[in-house]
């Protein structure tokens, strides 16, 4: 166990073997920070791009939250965004292209999963230039259970701790426009709103800049 929440939730290191629950949790929490189950025909997709790449790629930054009843969250992270990417195009998305079909552009036809279907075939893995200065990223979901715990304040902490460690100068990480709470919790955090032209419009992107090596800021 790297970090010992208390009330038997604790931080560990994933492993293969986990990627079935950070899919999982991945879905629990997918629709803004509620549970996407009933809406997605592929319970395993958003994992799939979202999650499990993070295990296979940046396994030294992908830990899971163990609680009482099992897997209640995860914790992700990429060092170098454009680098992380570049991985994903060249060993992830090309055999999961083959498994999963394109649903074609019109969004009136799709159901279901089809919007990620079509995301792990129209992905975007160019980093914008506004970003450039915050070339980590991040993500933590926590399920309900384990909210209101102080978990996720003090997992960011550690994630920034370790990105800060192997070089990077900041973070940045996108958030639904939607998920007020999470927009108010990585305030608290000290992260701030960037608007910047080149950004995704249906995402808020929100930045840190780190002091020094263990020093976030």
């Amino acid at each position: 166990m790297i970090l010992d929440f208390g009330d038997g939730y604790g931080l560990r290191q994933a492993t293969a073997a986990d990627r079935p629950a950070l899919a999982l949790i991945c879905l629990r929490t997918g629709d803004a920070g509620a549970d996407a189950t009933a809406r997605e025909d592929d319970p395993a997709l958003m994992g799939q791009i979202y999650a499990a790449p993070y295990q296979a790629l940046e396994p030294e930054l992908a830990f899971l939250v163990e609680g009482p009843s099992g897997a209640a969250g995860y914790l992700l992270g990429a060092a170098d965004t454009q680098a992380f990417n570049a991985r994903l195009a060249d060993r992830w998305y090309p055999d999961l292209r083959r498994r999963v079909a394109d649903p074609g552009p019109d969004p009136s036809r799709w159901h279901g999963s089809d919007w990620a279907r079509h995301a792990v075939h129209h992905a975007d893995l160019d980093l914008p230039s506004a970003l450039h200065p915050y070339p980590a990223h991040g993500h933590i979901d926590l399920l309900p259970e384990a909210r209101g715990r102080g978990i996720g304040r003090r997992a960011m902490r550690f994630l920034e701790e370790a990105l800060t460690e192997r070089g990077a100068p900041g973070m940045h990480l996108p958030v639904d426009p939607r998920n007020r709470g999470a927009l108010a919790f990585y305030e608290a955090l000290g992260f701030q709103r960037l608007d910047a032209a080149g950004l995704p419009g249906h995402q808020i992107y929100v930045v840190k800049r780190f002091c020094g090596r263990g020093s976030p800021q």
